[in-house]
Parts: C-alpha cells; sequence; structure tokens
C-alpha cells in the first residue's frame, strides 16, 4: 500500500485561503507504487519496490513524476484519493530533468492539474506542496531559492526550486502555485545553511517549464528529443576542494573501467575538476554515448589515467513491458 502521510493540521492548507477548489486541485495527486524486477540495472541502488506520487496532467489520465520511481519498472499500481486502484505502464523517463511518464490501464476519471509557468516562481512566493492523500497529506510552504543543484547520479539542473518547509513524502510530489497551477515535481528532500548557518530542512523542486519542450516526446516516444548524454554509473560528492566517488553503478563503464569507491577525480580529459557540477559538464562535452573518456583519479596517494567507453543512460535499463 503507498504511504498515507499525514500533516499536522497547523501546516495544511486551509481551501479559506485558496481562489481555487483545493479538494479538486489536490484530488489530481495520486499514489504510486512500482514493482522493478530483481535483475533491474537500478535495482541496487533504488530497490525493487517503489513509492510515491504521480500528478495527472492529461485528459485520458496521463500521470506526471520522477523517473526514479518508475524506471524499469514492471508493475505500477495507481491509488486516488478515494481509494480506487489501477495498474499503470511505465511510459517514459528522462535522465536530464529526472521526469517520468506514466500511463493508467484504465479510466482514472480524476482532474488534471493544469501546467503553470515555474520560470515566474520567485523566492519567497508562497505555494503548497502535495503528495498522495488529499488535504492530509498536503503542507503550506514557500520558495526558499532558486538556484543551481547538482546530484550525486550524474544530474544537473541550472535553476531548481527549493522550499521549506520540507514534506516528509516528497517523491513525485506537486508543488501548486497560488493560482492552483502546477509549478513543479518533487525530487528529495535535503538541508540547507542560511546566513547564519542555521540548517533547515527543504525540498528540491523540478520545475515544470523543463517539461513543456520535451513532454510530446515523452508521450510519443519514452524519451525526449535531444542528443543524448555519455553515462558513465557513479555516485560522487564534493570533498573539501575535490570530488570523490562514493559508488559505482553494478555492471555500469566506470565499474567495467576498474573505478571503486573513495577514488577523488581530479581531471576529466585533461580539464581539472573540483566540484559536482564540474565533473557532469565536462563529462557531458565528451561527445556523444560510446566514446572514450580518460578521468584522472587519485587513489592512494597515486595518480591514475582512467579510460572508460561512456554508455547511453537508456540502454541499461529494462524495456517497461505493457501488461
Amino acid at each position: 500500500m503507498t504511504k498515507e502521510p499525514k500533516i499536522p493540521a497547523a501546516l495544511q492548507p486551509d481551501p479559506a485561503d485558496y481562489a481555487f477548489d483545493l479538494e479538486t486541485v489536490l484530488s489530481s495527486v495520486v499514489g504510486l507504487r512500482a514493482i522493478i524486477p530483481q535483475d533491474a540495472f537500478t535495482a541496487p541502488a533504488l530497490g525493487t519496490e517503489r513509492e510515491g506520487s504521480g500528478i495527472v496532467i492529461g485528459d485520458d489520465g496521463l500521470l506526471l513524476t520522477m523517473s526514479y520511481l518508475i524506471v524499469e519498472a514492471e508493475t505500477v499500481w495507481i491509488t486516488a484519493a478515494d481509494g480506487r486502484t489501477m495498474p499503470g505502464h511505465a511510459l517514459a523517463y528522462d535522465n536530464a530533468t529526472g521526469f517520468g511518464l506514466v500511463q493508467p490501464l484504465g479510466k482514472l476519471t480524476l482532474p488534471k492539474l493544469e501546467l503553470g509557468n515555474s520560470d515566474a516562481a520567485a523566492t519567497g512566493q508562497d505555494a503548497l506542496f502535495a503528495s498522495a492523500g488529499g488535504r492530509p497529506a498536503a503542507i503550506e510552504t514557500k520558495i526558499a531559492s532558486r538556484q543551481e543543484f547538482a546530484g550525486y547520479w550524474e544530474y544537473l539542473l541550472d535553476d531548481a526550486i527549493f522550499t521549506a518547509p520540507a514534506h516528509p513524502f516528497w517523491g513525485g510530489g506537486a508543488l501548486i502555485g497560488k493560482d492552483g497551477t502546477l509549478l513543479g515535481v518533487g525530487s528529495l528532500a535535503l538541508q540547507q545553511s542560511d546566513a547564519e548557518g542555521r540548517r533547515h530542512d527543504m525540498n528540491m523542486i523540478v520545475p515544470i517549464n523543463l517539461l513543456h519542450p520535451i513532454l510530446d516526446a515523452l508521450r510519443q516516444h519514452g524519451r525526449a528529443n535531444r542528443t543524448p548524454r555519455p553515462y558513465i554509473g557513479i555516485y560522487a560528492a564534493e570533498d573539501e576542494e575535490t570530488v570523490v566517488i562514493g559508488g559505482v553503478a553494478t555492471g555500469g563503464p566506470a565499474e567495467h573501467a576498474g573505478l571503486r569507491k573513495g577514488d577523488h577525480v581530479m581531471a576529466v580529459e585533461g580539464e581539472a575538476i573540483t566540484t559536482l557540477a564540474e565533473l557532469w559538464r565536462a563529462l557531458w562535452a565528451c561527445g556523444s554515448p560510446g566514446g572514450r573518456i580518460t578521468l584522472a583519479v587519485q587513489r592512494d596517494d597515486q595518480m591514475r589515467q582512467v579510460p572508460i567507453v561512456t554508455a547511453e543512460w537508456h540502454s541499461m535499463f529494462k524495456t517497461p513491458r505493457m501488461h
């Protein structure tokens, strides 16, 4: 069963504060439960049972979510706020934005949430964040900042949205503006420091404007209409003035090349690296997938030149089957 988070009443949105029908808008957010094969490429890192939310964005019930919830899913179950369940199909996922699409295999008969303009979402603006479960699973929040976000999994957003207070069940949840439109999709929770050094829990939201140019291609072809990026399969973090590998994807190019947990990445094709953002940008600048790149890594006080044959992200996965 999909989790049904309960937000403290004082933090839940008050219908009287909104010019739109809050109950109707929140009913567009549904629960998702995905079952992934044991031998799937993403199973070691993401598990074989994943739960989160999806957002109805199409007249046919098309759902928008985060790709990590559904990538390689063999079975997807959709749960509406009224308890109705039906199967769905993992239709598409995009590694650059992190968005994923699910097509219900039945008539969902829920209102769609209109796509808004995330470029107009400014710091300090009021919003609400909703996961599956209606008003008890929604929280009043604010846009705390707009800034670059580099993820440890070969992921980078130039202008992510950060909201606070954080929602405890963020995956695939909806950031909804005061006009009742969708501003973005919840990706993760993290902590950030303010000017006084205090740590605050926040949600990182993928802006909805990143979906507009790729939505048609995702629906029709299962992937975005852009040149694929080279992928090597590492998980990395910043460590003082270097980037350290925290793990390698089982069966991925980095593992085959001999990279290890604890290696410090010092350069890509001779270009010095000190941050995650620099690492990902340097990697993606190395041409098309299937090419050969060289990483300079420091291991046990020794510098090594490690050649890697890159892959295409989608090619690593099991293809979802229509049931």
